[in-house]
């Protein structure tokens, strides 16, 4: 799977690397390099060693072929990249980052041992990555990245997230814009709603004030899809959507814009730094919105060290035991909010919230909007259930 760079034909993916600097360097431009899903993409192409692989091996010698890439050459120059030449394995650089999800299937890097092939899930998270890196193999062998990045060339411009956002936050007094989420189920509480319709579940949280829309993709885990994304987006709501997805690779990105998502989710809990950036590139290229996930101290000052960074969310449930503690927000602004202040980024407080208190709490500490599922889904009436969450009717 695509982490930093990938060459592909028109049928299939001949490369899904994350490349050594040894091996790609930046190059003269060719039509045929080129992605055309990246506005002003500067063309690399292989320059083989003695102890690399042929360029045939990386690069696809068809005329289709296509090499998606960042526009600039410091991927190359990255951390992850150099420590990855140096004969580190990936699960150890991102290990070394704090991130705890291991990943299986790697086999693109020499260096990667199989420890995490026969182990076990240490917690719900990785499982669900795990997953989610079979369902991306079996999806890209369906559908190639040079397809999916061709739907999402020709699907209808992306509506301004952040904007909507802005506004609704303005149009309220202040109140944090609400992104209401469309899920089925969940891991930690099972089915949420016996009668499920995305389409009417959607129009009402538009109607009673939501800014936003998140819409869960996950089918294993949250009986989530990609078809609910669509259908939503085709049924006349007007608010951006976020796609709420698991996203480990870059094909997923063009594959959510084709379906007609505004934005999407990235988790630093999963992505070391060099995928961040590789991603937010991707979704600046598409007009996309990228909403940054962070749980810990850790992973914010990870985030906020990256370019390209706007919005970040703040899960205040840990992703390990799936408990909930809304003080989490309250903790990171309390310790970095005059830094995401100075970079001028924006805040969303993620899950726990069930009460106006709760959302004057997570205000109070400085957020400008709020991500809630679970406590409108379980509600008779989840688009009448915003009122009752915020302590007043929202604006639409």
């Amino acid at each position: 799977m695509e982490s930093s760079i990938a060459a592909t034909t028109a049928t299939s993916v001949v490369v899904r690397t994350c490349v050594p600097a040894a091996v790609f360097l930046p190059s003269f431009s060719s039509s045929s390099f080129i992605s055309p899903a990246l506005r002003n993409g500067q063309a690399f192409r292989c320059r083989c060693s003695s102890s690399s692989a042929t360029k045939q091996d990386w690069v696809s010698t068809s005329s289709s072929a296509v090499l998606y890439t960042l526009d600039d050459a410091p991927l190359f120059s990255m951390p992850e990249v150099i420590q990855w030449d140096s004969g580190m394995s990936m699960n150890a650089i991102a290990a070394a980052q704090g991130i705890q999800i291991r990943r299986r299937f790697r086999a693109r890097y020499p260096s990667e041992g199989t420890g995490a092939d026969r182990a076990i899930p240490r917690h719900i998270l990785e499982q669900i990555i795990w997953d989610k890196e079979v369902e991306v193999i079996q999806r890209m062998a369906r559908t190639p990245l040079s397809d999916v990045s061709a739907a999402a060339e020709l699907a209808p411009p992306p509506r301004d997230f952040l904007r909507a956002l802005r506004g609704a936050c303005h149009r309220n007094g202040g109140v944090p814009a609400l992104i209401a989420e469309v899920k089925k189920a969940s891991p930690s509480k099972g089915l949420l709603r016996d009668h499920f319709d995305p389409v009417e579940i959607a129009h009402a949280y538009e109607k009673n004030g939501a800014a936003c829309l998140s819409i869960l993709t996950d089918e294993k885990h949250f009986q989530g899809s990609f078809e609910n994304l669509e259908t939503v987006r085709n049924s006349g709501v007007n608010c951006p959507l976020l796609c709420k997805e698991f996203v480990i690779d870059v094909w997923q990105i063009y594959y959510a814009r084709s379906k007609g998502a505004d934005a999407i989710l990235l988790m630093a809990a999963v992505l070391p730094n060099i995928d961040i950036t590789y991603f937010l590139r991707i979704c600046k290229s598409l007009g996309m919105t990228a909403l940054v996930e962070v749980h810990n101290e850790r992973e914010l000052d990870r985030v906020l060290k990256i370019d390209g960074v706007e919005l970040i969310g703040i899960n205040n449930r840990s992703l390990g035991t799936f408990e909930v503690d809304t003080a989490n927000t309250n903790m990171l602004l309390e310790k970095r909010g005059d830094i995401i202040k100075k970079k001028r980024m924006q805040v969303v407080s993620e899950s726990g919230l069930f009460t106006p208190d709760d959302v004057a709490y997570v205000q109070n500490a400085g957020v400008f909007a709020v991500l809630v599922g679970e406590s409108l889904l379980t509600q008779d009436d989840p688009g009448r259930a915003i009122a009752g969450l915020f302590g007043k009717e929202l604006l639409p």
